[in-house]
């Protein structure tokens, strides 16, 4: 590739896509990153410091998926209307920065599982470098490490609506709620978790298995149950089986599974 744009999420994924492109590539790699709702702000910060310390131009691009109704809907293909405004936005900037390609993150591992947002890339000639490569998570995580990037211990971070059980409506306000929720779960020492929202207002908290015994000696229970009650949920459980990204996918209807398999 003579010239790419990088989708630039904040991840470690993307963080090694950009990174490799800038040493290859130089000033005719461009790092794109989507601004909206869905995108929490401790990622958008993320982002910025990855293209900092790479030292590549960076765009921040606003997106507006939230008004579309399909992408509203939640019914499983949110992912699919999400990707396809950003890879749209992000084309619509080749000619100005005089870019070729548009490459994402994706790696090999996610391959296995269901991911609609490649469906998206596939429609719009989007490339992926590192699956191209064979490259899975470990490998990424390596590179990144070796490459002494800000964020090669970053746990996985998907967009804030993919907390959002199928069905349950996708609007900035009950993103912004999640936000918040799992910046107090973070304070309370719990770097990586979930706050899942199902029908009818209940939060589901997802943390690793290890720390859920902890969760209640500390009083952890109660100081999150008293925080999601004022941030609006009507309900607040706590997942035994322990931290499961991605796990939502499980609740998206098989017909729509169906459609958005492997492109």
């Amino acid at each position: 590739m003579n010239s790419v744009a990088v989708a630039l999420s904040g991840g470690v994924d993307s963080a090694v896509v950009a990174k490799a492109a800038y040493l290859a590539l130089g000033d005719r790699a461009v790092a794109f990153t989507a601004d909206s709702p869905s995108v929490a702000r401790r990622d958008l910060e993320a982002a910025h410091l990855v293209a900092s310390t790479i030292g590549m131009r960076h765009e921040v691009l606003k997106t507006t998926e939230f008004e579309k109704a399909a992408y509203r809907a939640n019914d499983g293909t949110r992912c699919y209307h999400c990707k396809s405004e950003l890879y749209l936005q992000v084309a619509a900037r080749l000619s100005e920065f005089g870019l070729a390609v548009v490459c994402s993150g994706a790696n090999r591992d996610d391959l296995g599982d269901y991911r609609p947002g490649l469906a998206a890339a596939a429609e719009r000639g989007v490339r992926h470098p590192l699956i191209e490569a064979g490259i899975g998570k470990a490998e990424v995580r390596a590179l990144a490490k070796a490459w002494e990037l800000p964020v090669w211990q970053k746990p996985a971070s998907p967009c804030l609506s993919s907390r959002l059980a199928p069905g349950v409506e996708a609007t900035a306000e009950r993103v912004a709620r999640v936000e918040d929720a799992e910046t107090f779960l973070r304070e309370l020492g719990y770097a990586d978790c979930r706050l899942r929202v199902h029908a009818g207002e209940l939060a589901r908290i997802e943390i690793p298995p290890g720390d859920i015994e902890s969760f209640f000696l500390k009083g952890h229970g109660v100081e999150a149950r008293r925080k999601m009650t004022e941030l609006g949920f009507r309900f607040v459980t706590i997942d035994l089986g322990g931290l499961n990204s991605g796990g939502m996918n499980e609740l998206v209807p098989l017909e729509i599974r169906a459609r958005f398999s492997r492109p």
